[in-house]
């Protein structure tokens, strides 16, 4: 088994231990939904199970719109947008690529885009 990744926002009062779905991150992508394009992360796949909130669960913020499936966490401190439960697959969170410590989205490039303007729960 993989070793866990770390995450963080970026004045470190929240941490997560994450086990992602690709050990090499290979799944990364963005989404162009209302919300995403706006925010502009690299996301990668998580399982429920495989996230674990180490630190600051309590300076997390919690964004939601719509039908309110998705659950978006955000650091109350520094505003950096960290995870969120996916309305297209409520079983598994995406997690900002960006806040993985050691990992430079750019090096991923270039990411692929996923249509989040015609989502899959919308049809």
């Amino acid at each position: 088994m993989t070793a866990p990744l770390t995450a963080t926002c970026h004045c470190g009062a929240v941490e997560l231990r994450l086990r992602p779905r690709d050990p090499a991150l290979g799944d990364a992508h963005r989404c162009d939904c209302s919300f995403c394009r706006r925010r502009g992360p690299a996301t990668i796949s998580v399982a429920l199970d495989d996230l674990e909130i180490v630190r600051g669960a309590d300076a997390l913020t919690l964004y939601q719109w719509g039908t309110g499936t998705a659950q978006h966490w955000f650091c109350s401190r520094c505003g950096i947008y960290t995870h969120h439960r996916r309305r297209s697959d409520p079983n598994e969170y995406g997690v900002n690529l960006g806040a993985i410590e050691g990992v430079n989205p750019r090096d991923f490039d270039p990411i692929p885009w996923v249509d989040g303007v015609n989502h899959p729960s919308d049809r």
